[in-house]
């Protein structure tokens, strides 16, 4: 039986987060009225010229530095032409032989559990192009509809080599992908606006076979989940075909989420079918070294480095490290945080981070940045934590109290429900001593060699306590009193 290989390249269209279009002063908002935001230039009145938005090319230096790719120094826009009802020019205001952004390259996580390997994915290229506006079919008597608002946004089209080899690395890129544009500030990552498209080309190959099989590219995939949906299917279909010696024809595909499927749209264009060449109403693109330094001295923290940093910094593991840093308002919840907390204590705030907040942040559907719980408060929780004041069981009540706006710091719900964890070894051993004599029949169990009567004793002295006693020197104590 042959065995075959996956080879996926991924296509993604982001949308920048410009105020205006690439070539028009039209607004970029999402959710106007259609047509509402096309003016003379976005619908292609005669006469008109476009002019380039500086914003969109100060986007993409910032991706190019990002990504460590070349930032060409002169770059060139082109028309590619092509009919369709929603693109009003016949043509679409893109780059081609000289993009903006050369190679560069994105780290993702490969595989699972808590020491994943890393593998670099190349960039092929990057290139600022306009958008097409939009066809509706719905509430139009049978007829279709044209909306012309998201014509002329401005768009950074990114293309990797084929370098990814499962359904699971291509996913893997695209959320890396998107965390990264997200964290540098050039696009809002909503997908479900269409600010953040991907098209996969997948092939597949005998394994050990050095050329590649031939691609279909998978359309418009809005999600990750729909993303390796597709992909597996996609190549299970192409494995069959070739296997019934059928042959896998180029071609456009589109999935279908409800039946998991995906069917064939066109036959797949070549760049010689929409007949490129430099568009004569746009100078070349010039970008100096005083520009890109200009920018680069704008750039944050990028989320390797920084995931580097807590790694040597704070002590984290790798995988902490990696969460921590899938978005900057993560990152930057966690080190206020540490802040507040003290730096002995990052190991603590991290766990917090990534399990108790981020369990609420999910049950009520919203992000970090609208949590309930600032991170200075969660911060002076762990504080508390760290110092014995409270128990973790406590502390997961006050948790819970901060949520709800029962107090503005840890320290005032501790002071107000009188929830001091008990330390005086005195005090503990008296409980342990009660628990002993209110509970002969457990104390024999013990004594019989059944382990579990222990934990059972530690329960009832602790809810003798009332959650407040340190549980660490509980158990101890008893310990010793059983001998």
């Amino acid at each position: 039986m042959k065995e075959w290989e996956i080879v996926v390249g991924i296509e993604t269209h982001a949308r920048l987060l410009t105020q205006s279009k690439l070539f028009s002063g039209s607004s970029e908002n999402f959710g106007a009225k259609p047509n509402a935001q096309a003016n003379a230039v976005d619908i292609a009145l005669p006469g008109v010229l476009p002019v380039l938005n500086k914003g969109a090319v100060e986007c993409a230096i910032r991706f190019g530095l990002a990504v460590e790719g070349k930032i060409a120094p002169k770059s060139i826009f082109a028309r590619k032409n092509y009919f369709y009802p929603d693109l009003p020019k016949g043509y679409q205001i893109s780059q081609y032989e000289l993009p903006v952004v050369v190679g560069g390259s994105v780290r993702i996580q490969a595989g699972q559990g808590e020491n994943p390997s890393e593998k670099i994915i190349r960039l092929t290229r990057a290139h600022l192009e306009e958008d097409a506006g939009k066809s509706l079919h719905e509430d139009f008597h049978g007829k279709s509809g044209i909306d012309l608002n998201r014509a002329g946004t401005s768009l950074l089209e990114i293309v990797t080599e084929p370098d990814m080899r499962s359904s699971a690395e291509a996913a893997a890129y695209a959320r890396a992908l998107h965390a990264l544009l997200c964290w540098i500030g050039i696009c809002d990552g909503n997908m479900q606006e269409g600010s953040f498209r991907c098209d996969a080309n997948v092939s597949v190959r005998p394994v050990g076979q050095s050329e590649f099989g031939t691609r279909r590219e998978i359309k418009n995939l809005n999600s990750f989940r729909f993303m390796q949906q597709a992909i597996d299917y996609e190549a299970q279909w192409q494995i069959a075909t070739l296997e019934e010696g059928g042959r896998v024809e180029q071609a456009t595909v589109l999935f279908d989420p409800d039946t998991g499927e995906t069917r064939a749209m066109r036959t797949k264009e070549n760049a010689q079918d929409y007949r490129y060449f430099p568009d004569p109403d746009l100078l070349p693109l010039i970008i100096n070294a005083d520009w890109i330094e200009r920018i680069s001295a704008q750039m944050p923290e990028l989320p390797n480095i920084r995931k580097q940093r807590f790694i040597t910094e704070y002590g984290l593991s790798a995988y902490d490290a990696a969460a921590l840093t899938a978005a900057s308002e993560i990152a930057g919840y966690f080190e206020a945080c540490v802040a507040t907390a003290g730096k002995n204590t990052a190991k603590l705030c991290a766990n917090w981070v990534m399990t108790d907040l981020a369990a609420r942040l999910n049950r009520e559907d919203i992000r970090i940045e609208k949590s309930s719980v600032m991170a200075a408060q969660l911060g002076g929780l762990v504080a508390r934590i760290a110092d014995g004041t409270i128990s973790n069981n406590i502390a997961k009540k006050i948790f819970e109290a901060l949520w709800d706006g029962e107090g503005n710091s840890a320290d005032e719900i501790i002071e107000k429900r009188g929830l001091k964890q008990i330390t005086d070894t005195d005090a503990i051993a008296a409980l342990v001593d009660q628990v002993l004599q209110a509970h002969p029949a457990m104390l024999a169990e013990f004594r019989a060699g059944k382990e579990k009567a222990f934990n059972a004793l530690v329960g009832q002295a602790m809810k003798a306590a009332k959650g407040k006693a340190n549980p660490q020197q509980l158990s101890e104590l008893l310990r010793k009193k059983l001998g």
